[in-house]
């Protein structure tokens, strides 16, 4: 069906992890490709909750070994390339849902906007929108919404780029 990004931090608390699995496990239950950076935190949990619920999670790992990425993942794609890979992973997806995160999630989150993919927002994220032609911006408080609306957006984004 459609690839969606989610990003996040590394290191979460126990409450963002369950928001995160409960996305993983939405997106696999939709038959959504999950894409993420394949390591700890919101990663491995939303890796989780699809892997638990019979979805696909894709980890674009930074590093060299295919090791490194987390246990509950589909496909682990090392890439060698450190941080840079944050690009390949909101590249990949029609949609991106950030979940917590710091200086990595908002230059996924920036990388979102400015390739015009729409962003979903869970938490304290401070993003905006800076110009007319960056993707859509939405702020949500749950699962449910996140992927509500990231389902809509990914399908309005294959059918503008296609």
């Amino acid at each position: 069906m459609y690839n969606i990004s989610v990003i996040g931090g590394g290191d979460i608390d126990e409450s963002t992890c369950k928001i995160a699995y409960r996305v993983g496990e939405l997106l696999a239950k939709n038959g959504v490709t999950i894409v993420c950076g394949g390591l700890t935190g919101v990663m491995e949990c939303v890796s989780r909750g699809a892997s638990d619920a019979g979805g696909m999670a894709i980890g674009i790992l930074p590093g060299s070994r295919v090791e490194e990425g987390n246990r509950y993942l589909s496909a682990r794609l090392p890439t060698g390339i450190g941080y840079a890979r944050d690009f390949l992973v909101v590249r990949m997806g029609e949609a991106v849902i950030a979940i917590d995160g710091a200086s990595g999630t908002h230059t996924e989150a920036y990388f979102a906007l400015s390739e015009r993919k729409s962003l979903i927002c869970m938490g304290d994220l401070s993003v905006r929108r800076e110009k007319e032609t960056d993707g859509k911006l939405f702020r949500v408080t749950t699962p449910e919404e996140a992927v509500d609306i990231a389902l809509k957006e990914a399908k309005i984004y294959r059918e503008s780029s296609g």
